[in-house]
Parts: structure tokens; sequence; C-alpha cells
């Protein structure tokens, strides 16, 4: 009976219709048991868990499907493709396509080998365009295949990216504003040899012409910007006398020449003749100033002179406001006020004075918070009324005022000797030049007096500064025996320069002082 119990077993074992009780979960019953959530299956008393998909190498031939039947393996062998971990599902950027994107996405690839309709009208078309803008939400004819919309997303809360955004939804137009840049170098260097170390002496000035004249020692010499030609206009017969102050008239072809002898001489450059010499002064002549007709000088003795260039009598009237030296003397470009400065650390505001007239005896208005002598004295070009001075060594400030009011609108301390000022019409800017201790240039923005740039180059005090006649470029003469020609204010040439005609003497000035 052993045997026949032993055929009943192999019997039993050898059916293929009898279910496998030791085999592995079959493959649609693990996908049954993902989809509905349900818990791993035991099988067997053995817990297989259906949640995890084995490792595998992507590009290697992998045992998908593995069944145990009739007691031999049965494999399936495949390439498959790789599914990314869950870390990467979350880094990687997959855009949302819905339904309706797919749909364009398919006419947009089949509408090429679409023939084109013939005779379709404006209107119909127009129709067109609202119809496919109702229903998909894009004109058919602009858009693409594939095209991003909406918003970029922001960065989470607290973290911040230093760096600009790489990408964003609407572009940045590029910034118009284009940077300025400012050579800490001189253009060009000229050579002033025996140029007087003398700070209340103004011996250099800029014409409407682009010709500069410097005065050194007892000589005074043209050099043309233009051409670069230097040109001797005058040597003082006496060689114990010297240059003291230069000023151009606005006209640009008279030069007048105040010396230290106490003379005021007027030359005509374009045939280098001295018209006539002038003699009222007292003490030698250090600041010059024309206004029309009108030359004014500054003497060491504190007097003002004005003088008629146009009459025989050229001395119509004195002002008496300072009691030293008057080392500064500008008038204003409207020529409504005469601004002085001296070595009395005074600056004082006079009106325009008509011939004859005879009963003004006190400046408009004596400006008295420089604690050192005044030499520098800039009125600026855009607004007639405001009048920028600064102080001497023992001051070093620069202040700026209304004369209109006598107010000081802004001082500033430069920890050195203000030696000149001009304004710099293109940029709106106000330019100094310091003697001890900094000896150099100094770029301020008006009205906010920031620093904008040092110019250095000088190894000694700077004495005198002038500005060309487009207001690119300034000079400085210094104590070094050199004129350095700073280009630092050049308009873009692509800006519309504005015209600037000078103002013409009166017809009478030339037939008077011929």
């Amino acid at each position: 009976m052993a045997h026949f119990g032993l055929e009943n077993d192999i019997g039993n074992t050898l059916k293929v219709d009898v279910p496998v009780t030791n085999g592995p979960i079959a493959r649609w019953q693990r996908k049954a048991s993902l989809s509905s959530g349900l818990s791993p299956v035991k099988y067997a008393n053995t817990s297989v868990n259906t949640t995890k998909t084995p490792g595998w190498t992507p590009g290697i031939p992998h045992v998908t499907e593995k069944f145990l039947s009739c007691g031999a393996d049965v494999t399936r062998i495949g390439r498959r493709k790789a599914t990314p971990s869950k870390m990467m599902r979350e880094d990687r950027f997959i855009p949302v396509r819905n339904e309706k994107q797919m749909e364009v996405a398919s006419f947009l690839l089949s509408k090429e080998f679409r023939p084109k309709e013939d005779g379709v009208s404006t209107a119909s078309a127009e129709q067109q365009k609202m119809w496919s803008m109702v229903l998909n939400g894009c004109n058919m004819e602009e858009a693409r295949v594939l095209q991003f919309s909406g918003k970029p997303t922001a960065n989470p809360d607290g973290q911040h990216n230093s760096l600009k955004s790489v990408y964003s939804h609407t572009g940045t137009p590029m910034s118009s504003k284009k940077t300025r840049y400012i050579s800490s170098t001189a253009e060009k260097i000229l050579d002033a040899p025996d140029v007087q170390d003398d700070f209340y002496l103004n011996l250099l000035d800029w014409n409407s012409s682009n010709i500069m004249a410097v005065a050194l020692s007892d000589s005074v010499y043209l050099w043309d910007a233009t051409q670069g030609n230097i040109t001797h206009l005058l040597t003082l017969d006496n060689e114990a006398d010297y240059i003291t102050s230069l000023s151009w008239a606005k006209e640009g072809s008279y030069l007048a020449v105040g010396t230290s002898d106490c003379a005021v001489q007027v030359w005509d450059v374009s045939q280098e003749k001295c018209l006539r010499s002038m003699n009222s002064h007292s003490a030698r002549v250090c600041s010059l100033s024309w206004n029309s007709h009108i030359l004014s000088s500054g003497s060491q003795s504190g007097q003002i002179h004005h003088h008629d260039v146009r009459v025989a009598d050229h001395h119509i009237f004195t002002l008496r406001g300072h009691s030293q030296e008057v080392c500064g003397l500008q008038w204003s470009p409207d020529g409504r006020y005469l601004g002085s400065g001296g070595n009395d650390n005074l600056v004082c505001i006079w009106p325009h004075v008509a011939q004859g007239r005879t009963n003004v005896t006190q400046p408009l208005r004596t400006l008295s918070l420089h604690k050192g002598a005044v030499k520098a004295l800039a009125w600026c070009p855009w607004q007639s009324s405001i009048l920028a001075t600064g102080g001497g060594t023992s001051d070093c400030h620069i202040r700026v005022w209304n004369v209109n009011s006598g107010s000081c609108l802004s001082s500033l301390d430069t920890q050195s000797q203000v030696s000149a000022l001009v304004f710099a019409p293109n940029y709106k800017e106000l330019v100094s030049a310091h003697g001890f201790t900094r000896h150099n240039l100094v770029i301020w923005k008006y009205p906010s007096m920031a620093k904008v740039t040092e110019l250095n180059g000088h190894s000694e005090r700077v004495l005198n500064m002038a500005i060309s006649p487009d207001g690119s470029m300034v000079a400085s003469l210094a104590a070094d025996e050199t004129i350095r020609l700073w280009k630092s204010f050049e308009v873009d040439p692509k800006q519309k320069a504005k015209d600037k005609t000078p103002l013409s003497l009166h017809s009478a000035f030339t037939r008077a002082i011929r």
C-alpha cells in the first residue's frame, strides 16, 4: 500500500491545474493591490511588499517576471525605462499640459500640411480670430506648439537670493543711462615757466574763441586750443614789473591786462596791439571783470574802479567796501550784480552802476561768514542770483549764497585752501581748485555738494582755473609751473548741442578804443 501512497503524492505534485501554493504573487494581483491601496499580500506564509520597486540598471536586461510552472523557470527578458526616484521627481520640472493645450498643439502640427483657402475676406479672418480667442483662449495664428504661461514661482519665505533673477515674466529693458567716465589724468600738460607763485593774482583766462591767455612773470602768452599754436602777445617794458591779472571780454577779441605798476591795458588780440592804457589806481591791479563795455578792476588798496572803455574819460566810478586787497572780482551772467572778495575776509555784492551815478557808497550786501581771504568767486550760469565763494587757508570753506536774500544756502569744509571756483554747466557741477595742502581739483555735484571725484596731478598749490567755452574742459595753473587740461565734462556727441551766441559789445566800443 505504500507504493500507492507514493504514486498519489507524485500525481498531485505534477498536476498543472492546481493552484501553486509556494510561488510568487502574480503581476496582476500586485497591480490590483497597488491601485486599491491594500496592504501587502501575504501568500504561502511569505509577506511581499509591493510598494517598492527593486533597483535596476538602465540598459541591462532585467528579470521582470518570474513564474514557476511544472518545476521550470519561465523568464521574460527586456529593456525597461528608468523610473526616477521620489526626490528626482520633486526637483524635475514637468510642465502641466491640459487636454485643450494638447489639442491646440495637434492642430498646429497638422496645420502646415493643410491646403490654404483662397478668397478669405478680412471680415471672415477677424471673425475667425474672435472665435479662436473665445474657444481656445488665444489666437491660433499667433500660438506656438509649446508655450509656457503664468508667472514664475516666487522664492519661499525667508529665502534671500543676492544674485539677479535668471528669468523674468516680463522683459526688463536695458537702462538708457550711461556711466560717465572721468579720467584721473590730465588730457594735456603745458609748461608755464616763471609763473608768479602769488595766491592773490589772477593769471589765467579762456575766451569764447577757444584761446587761453596766461601771464608768466612780465609776459603774456596765448595758446590756441583749436590749432595748438602759441603766440607771445606782450612783455612789459620795465623788468621789475609783472602781470597781476587777465580778463577776456565776452566777445573774445579784447584782453584786459592788469599790472603791478597800477595800470590797466586793453589789447586787440587779432592785431596784437595795445589799444589803450588806463591809470587810475594807486596800487597793483589784482582782479579784472568785464560787463559789456564796463571794465571793473580791483586794487591792492581795496578800491574797485569802473572803466567805460568807450569814452576818453574812462574812470566813471569808485567802489569802497574793502579795507584790504580785492583779489576776487566777477560780474553775474545777467550783468545785474558785481561780486567782490577781499583779503579782509569779506564778500560784497554791488549793483550795476550807470555812468554819472555817484550816490552808491555801500554795497547791497556784505557777506562775512568766511574766516580767510576770499579770492574764489563763481556765478551760477543757470541761476543768475547764485554765487559760490571760497575761503583761504584759515577758512577752507565753500559757501553758496542767494544774493537776493543774502542767505547762505550751503557750506562745505574742504580742509584745504580754495584758490578758484568754476561752474560746469554741462553736468551742473561745481569745480574747486585747492592750494595748501591738497594741491588738486575737486568736482562737486550741485546743489547737493556731494563729491564726484578728485583730479590729482599737481605737485604744488593750484593758483588759477578757467573753463573752456564749450564747458567740456577745465585748465588749472599751479605753482609747479604747469598748466593741466582736464577733459572731465565732455557731452555725449549724440546729445543735441545748444546754440550759444556770445554777447556782442556795444558798437561804439570798438570806435572808442581804436
